[in-house]
């Protein structure tokens, strides 16, 4: 089971910008295809964001594109989503998640089977 830890959450104006990071343990990152969500107070997870294993598909749900970006260093064993023109609405936990199944099955039904803890993101107006 691979270890994920988040950082680079905190506050920030609306209009700003975060990077979240997610560091994986082990030496098998290459193998996970990985994503992020979100979610916020009182409302259930939403999917934000997923990358295949090499890093060569990304998707996105579509009220995001063109203001986050998920990308990956395999040899840094770690994830990020960058996030542009923060609104406060994008106030939320984010959680970075993998699979090892099947990159393109988890790109396509969002089911990640590893959690991290979250890292809170919240945007000032």
């Amino acid at each position: 089971q691979v270890q994920l830890v988040e950082s680079g959450g905190g506050l920030v104006q609306a209009g700003g910008s975060l990077r979240l990071s997610c560091a994986a343990s082990g030496r098998t990152f290459r193998k996970y295809a990985m994503g992020w969500f979100r979610q916020a107070p009182g409302k259930e997870r939403e999917f934000v964001a997923a990358i295949s294993r090499s890093g060569g598909s990304t998707v996105y749900v579509d009220s995001l594109k063109g203001r986050f970006t998920i990308s990956r260093d395999n040899a840094k064993n770690t994830v990020y989503l960058q996030m542009n023109s923060l609104k406060p609405e994008d106030t939320a936990v984010y959680y970075c998640a993998a699979d090892d199944l099947n990159s393109d099955y988890a790109l396509r039904t969002k089911i990640f089977s590893s959690w991290g803890q979250g890292t809170q993101v919240t945007v000032s107006s």
